[in-house]
This record gives structure tokens, C-alpha cells and sequence, in this order.
């Protein structure tokens, strides 16, 4: 944390103190002891273990069984890894705890200035130290005893504080352990959409793969199918071309024949035909 930073941008260098000892959980001064996360933010080890039990709510105690869980900075989303001792594991940070001590020390000294504390509207010189339960608001004893407040049902306003302090703390705690279920659900659903391709394009390599060796045992089989028909088709082509040539053969064998029938059957002489 840099409060030299935080001190020199402030006017009043213990307001700006104070706003860097504020938990993020709790939206209190941080209260002992604090720990440290990995990410160098703080937290009351409370906060943190109410924040790691909403988280993990498997998680039971130190001697559980269980090894370790996680949860997310409420600062920062960094997540924070813990093992079996959950955030008992976590460093104390006494650098900020000797701070707040010190700083508290300051405050008890400083006497109280008028209009720290705030002061009835109707009554200016009573302050506001109850609450009215019936209408909801804080108020002032006057208003309680002869103000608007008289026949209303009031409590002491620290105990309204704190109930309801308690609640909110409650309700942040559930809304931190809520946003780390969303992000845990956003980062499987991520994790699933990226092996999703990724098994995809294996699926689709592996279909190019399969159809390309298909392809070429076909181109394989076509071409030993067309040199078979190229045989077959030389071989009875052969055997036809030499059936032409021998009928040719007998034709003009045959037309020699002819014309020597035709020259004996033109001959008159009847001792000259028979020879």
C-alpha cells in the first residue's frame, strides 16, 4: 500500500491514512490481525476467512480433510491458492497492524471538533445518538422525548449500527462468494468452448486425413481398372485385327478361285474345259 502516495494527494494526511486502512470487505479499519494475500492486498483475517468459507463451503477446519481451496482478492479478482490451513496460512501483515495502532493512538489524542458527529436538525445542540425503529431514521433523545419521536418505538443507535452493519457485512461476504461461483462458472464455461475447438479441428483433421487416403485408394483402384481395360482392349483388338487378316487372306484366295471358275467357264472347247 503507498500512503506516502495517498497522504501527499489529500489535504489532511490522516483522512487519507485512514482511506488506505479500510478493508474492501468489512469497509472498516482493518482489524487485527490483518493478513496479506499473494497480490499484496489486505484483508481482517475474518474478512478473509468469511470470504474463503463462501467460497469453499466444503471446507470445515483446519483438521478437515479437505486440502486447501481458493477464492478471488475482492480488490483485484487475483486468485488467491490456500492450502490446508486456509487463510491461517496467510502472512500477517504487521507492518499495517503497528500502523493502525499508531494511528489510533493519534485519534484518541485529537479532541473531538464540532461537526464530527452529526447534530439533530430540530435540536441543533443535541446530537443524534438514537434510533427511531418505528420511522426508520436516527435521532436525538429530545426529538424522543418531546419531538416527533415521542410515542415512537427507539433503540440505542450503536446497536442499530451494529445489527446492521453485520448485515451488510454478511450481504458483501455473499455477494464477494457469489462473484467468485460466476467467474468459476465463466472460466469452465471458457475451458469448454475452448476444447470445443479444439476437438473440432482435431475431428476435422482427422476427416481430411480419412477422405484424402479414400481418395487415393480410389485414384489407386481407377487406375489400375482403366490400364486392365487398356490390356483387355489391346489384347481383342489383336485377336480381331488377325481374324481380318486371315479372312482377308481366304477372300483373295477365294477371288483368285472365282476367276479361275470364270476363265474355265468361258472355255468352248469341251476336251480343253475338262483339262
Amino acid at each position: 500500500m503507498d500512503f506516502q502516495a495517498g497522504i501527499l494527494q489529500d489535504g489532511s494526511p490522516m483522512e487519507s491514512l485512514e482511506k488506505q486502512l479500510i478493508c474492501p470487505i468489512c469497509l472498516e479499519m482493518f482489524s487485527k490481525p490483518v493478513v496479506i494475500l499473494p497480490c499484496q492486498h489486505n484483508l481482517c483475517r475474518k474478512c478473509a476467512n468469511d470470504v474463503f468459507q463462501a467460497a469453499n463451503p466444503y471446507w470445515q477446519s483446519r483438521g478437515s480433510l479437505i486440502s486447501g481451496g481458493r477464492f478471488r482478492c475482492p480488490s483485484c479478482r487475483h486468485e488467491v491458492l490456500l492450502d490446508r490451513h486456509g487463510v491461517y496460512g496467510l502472512q500477517r501483515n504487521l507492518l499495517v497492524e503497528n500502523i493502525i495502532d499508531i494511528y489510533k493512538q493519534e485519534c484518541s489524542s485529537r479532541p473531538l471538533k464540532k461537526g464530527e458527529h452529526p447534530m439533530c436538525k430540530e435540536h441543533e445542540d443535541e446530537r443524534i445518538n438514537i434510533y427511531c425503529v418505528t420511522c426508520e431514521v436516527p435521532t436525538c433523545s429530545m426529538c424522543k422525548v418531546f419531538g416527533a419521536h415521542k410515542d415512537c418505538e427507539v433503540a440505542p443507535l450503536e446497536t442499530i449500527f451494529q445489527g446492521q452493519k453485520t448485515e451488510l457485512n454478511n450481504c458483501i461476504s455473499m455477494l464477494v462468494a457469489g462473484n467468485d461461483r460466476i467467474q468459476t462458472i465463466i472460466s469452465q464455461l471458457e475451458d469448454s468452448c475452448q476444447s470445443t475447438e479444439e476437438n473440432s479441428e482435431a475431428a476435422k483433421r482427422e476427416l481430411c486425413t480419412r477422405f484424402d487416403a479414400l481418395a487415393a485408394l480410389l485414384e489407386e483402384k481407377k487406375s489400375e481398372l482403366l490400364q486392365r481395360i487398356s490390356q483387355e482392349q489391346g489384347d481383342k483388338t489383336a485377336f480381331i485385327q488377325s481374324l481380318i487378316c486371315q479372312y482377308k487372306e481366304q477372300l483373295e484366295k477365294s477371288s483368285r478361285l472365282v476367276e479361275t471358275a470364270i476363265q474355265a467357264a468361258e472355255e468352248t472347247g469341251g476336251a480343253a474345259f475338262l483339262m
